[in-house]
Order: structure tokens, then C-alpha cells, then sequence
């Protein structure tokens, strides 16, 4: 006889119910008697790990940065598998993640602008995960190219990066990602060769 998949515990089933409840749906417009409801748990359940909803807030977004990280670094491993660069295989992830059924754009920027407080602790952590998020652009681009070119070329790459997501969810269409592709190759083909230029 096979055995039973093991449940998870009820803190696991609360940040992974808010998470997928927030991103759907917005921070503003799920209330904690649903995410009980759904995690199937008590309320004083909830409040033993979670004091408040701010507090649940907070715990989903940082799930949501571990599955983004890892969902990243995934297209990259496929890609240099396959004798690809890093770069290449963050933006297939990219693309990939645009076309998700239910894709809803960035969880931090939607849940800062949701929340319009940039003290509140959530807005702190999607600052601090922007910043993270930039250094690791930063980073793939320097394992690619070199210290150099990265630190001149990742700001903007970055930008081109948001802007697609941004673009992405409101022109309902993966296509951003690959025009921020190309963009950011021609910013680092021009700026390798004018560096190279005697």
C-alpha cells in the first residue's frame, strides 16, 4: 500500500494559501477569514504564527522570493546545460514565466503599490528584494562577461527587465521579454566593442 502524502503543516499551508491568494487576487483584497478557510485551519491557528495580517503579508512574499529565485536559476542550469549563457537562460525564464496561466507581474511591486506605505514592513522587503534582484542580474552578467561590463551594463539591463515585466501584464503578452533580450544583447555587444576598440 503507497503511502499517504504527507500534509504540511498548518504555517506551510497559511503562507502558501496567502501567497497564492495575494498574487491572484491583490494583499488589499484577501481577508483572513478566506485564507483560513482555504488553508484549512483555525484562526487561532493563524494568529499563533501570524499576530497580524501584516505579518502573514510579509511571510508570503518571502516564499515568493524563494520561488522566483529558484525558478531563475532553473532557466539558467537549462541554459548552460544546452552550452547557452546565463543571460540567455534568465530571460527564457523570463518569457516562460509570462506565459504562467494567471502570470499577474511582480508580487513585490504589486504588493508595495498596494499597500502605499513605503515604512510597511512588506514594502521594506520588496524594496530590499528589488535590490537583491538587480545585484543578481549584475552577477549573471559578470559570470558571462566580466566585472566590468556587468557593473556598466546592469543598471539599465534591469530596467529593461521591470519595464517587461510591467509591459507584460499589460499587454497581456510574453513578447516583452524577448524584446528586452535583444535590447540588453545590443547594450552589451556595443559596449564590449567600443571597450575593445584601440
Amino acid at each position: 500500500m503507497a503511502k499517504a502524502e504527507k500534509k504540511s503543516s498548518p504555517r506551510q499551508r497559511l503562507i502558501d494559501t496567502a501567497e497564492k491568494l495575494f498574487y491572484a487576487e491583490g494583499v488589499r483584497a484577501v481577508g483572513i477569514d478566506r485564507i483560513i478557510a482555504e488553508a484549512d485551519v483555525a484562526k487561532t491557528t493563524l494568529y499563533s504564527h501570524f499576530p497580524s495580517k501584516d505579518d502573514l503579508i510579509l511571510a508570503a512574499l518571502e516564499k515568493r522570493e524563494v520561488d522566483v529565485d529558484q525558478m531563475f536559476e532553473q532557466g539558467i542550469k537549462k541554459s548552460v546545460q544546452k552550452g547557452g549563457t546565463r543571460l540567455e537562460g534568465f530571460f527564457a525564464a523570463l518569457k516562460k514565466w509570462f506565459q504562467q496561466t494567471g502570470f499577474r507581474g511582480c508580487s513585490f511591486i504589486n504588493a508595495a503599490v498596494e499597500l502605499a506605505d513605503s515604512q510597511h514592513d512588506a514594502s521594506q522587503f520588496a524594496s530590499a528584494h528589488k535590490r537583491r534582484f538587480h545585484a543578481r542580474i549584475q552577477e549573471i552578467i559578470a559570470q558571462d562577461y566580466d566585472a566590468d561590463v556587468a557593473a556598466a551594463t546592469a543598471p539599465a539591463i534591469s530596467l529593461l527587465v521591470e519595464g517587461a515585466i510591467i509591459s507584460a501584464v499589460l499587454l497581456g503578452s510574453p513578447k516583452p521579454a524577448d524584446t528586452a533580450k535583444k535590447a540588453a544583447f545590443q547594450m552589451l555587444d556595443s559596449f564590449t566593442k567600443s571597450r575593445n576598440k584601440p
